[in-house]
């Protein structure tokens, strides 16, 4: 897991529209990193959703947001599609950017133990380094918030 002021990894997954991401493509932009149990879920689809709503004010900040959940492809493909989503999501389905952030974590659901993803959001500065995390967040108004933390240009 990354620290505050330190590098993340350079990591690499494949999108819901086939292309293949790169953080370490990003660099020289914020990156806002979201991670999230499952597609078309209620509150999945509302935090997909607040950050698809407020994505022209993250491109004015110079941020890219991505998606991140252990969902296929092709889940991701039709979320993205049905949401009418701008940024891409990463299908995780290895749990290689979930561990790298240490988002996976035992939750209890309907009364038995089970292994899932803790909504969780990382800010990474243009250097490449964790700038802000916010962990087990609720989603009425956390992009609003996330996007709050980017400076203005």
């Amino acid at each position: 897991m990354p620290d505050i002021d330190k590098k993340v990894p350079s990591l690499k997954g494949s999108c819901g529209d086939g292309s293949e991401l790169a953080l370490s493509s990003l660099k020289g932009q914020w990156v806002v990193v979201y991670f999230y149990p499952r597609d078309s879920t209620p509150g999945c689809t509302s935090e997909a959703q607040e950050f698809r709503d407020l994505y022209p004010e993250f491109c004015k900040r110079h941020a890219q947001v991505i998606g991140v959940s252990r969902d296929s492809v092709k889940s991701h493909a039709n979320f993205a599609t049905k949401q009418q989503l701008p940024f891409p999501l990463v299908s995780d389905t290895d749990e290689t950017w979930c561990r790298a952030f240490d988002v996976i974590h035992e939750k209890v659901l309907y009364g038995k133990p089970h292994m899932g993803i803790v909504r969780s959001t990382f800010l990474i500065d243009p250097d490449g380094k964790l700038s802000r995390e916010w962990r087990g967040i609720k989603v009425a108004g956390h992009a609003r918030n996330v996007l709050e933390t980017i400076p203005s240009q």
